[in-house]
């Protein structure tokens, strides 16, 4: 077995791998948006290029997904700082909505009491 076969055979587990932890960290964002927009940017990046068939083409790309992996993360970090009310889009996940018979009230849960 080459070395280029045993890389070509490693390279789409690499991106899948890849894929999947850009994925993670995405839905570690606080605010609604930037999970989303962290979850579309990924798919349509691999979407994009999932026709690449050069391995070293694959490598670069790979590497550059890598780079945009550790500044997610950085950010991920740095939004857990600051706390944010879920949005109505984002349902009942944290259970903070109250009202009767379909009304829905919005309630503010802010500071440290």
């Amino acid at each position: 077995m080459s070395v280029v076969s045993a890389l070509k055979g490693d390279l789409p587990q690499q991106a899948r791998s890849l894929y999947r932890q850009l994925l993670r960290t995405g839905d570690k964002f606080q605010a609604y948006n930037f999970r989303e927009y962290a979850k579309r940017r990924t798919r349509d990046a691999f979407r994009e290029s999932k026709d690449v068939e050069d391995p070293r083409q694959i490598q670069d790309l790979i590497q550059k997904g890598l780079k945009e992996l550790q500044i997610m993360q950085r950010q991920t970090v740095v939004s857990q700082f600051y706390q944010i009310d879920r949005l109505v889009v984002e349902g009942g996940k944290s259970g903070k909505q109250k009202g009767s018979s379909g009304d829905r009230s919005r309630q503010k849960d802010t500071g440290w009491d």
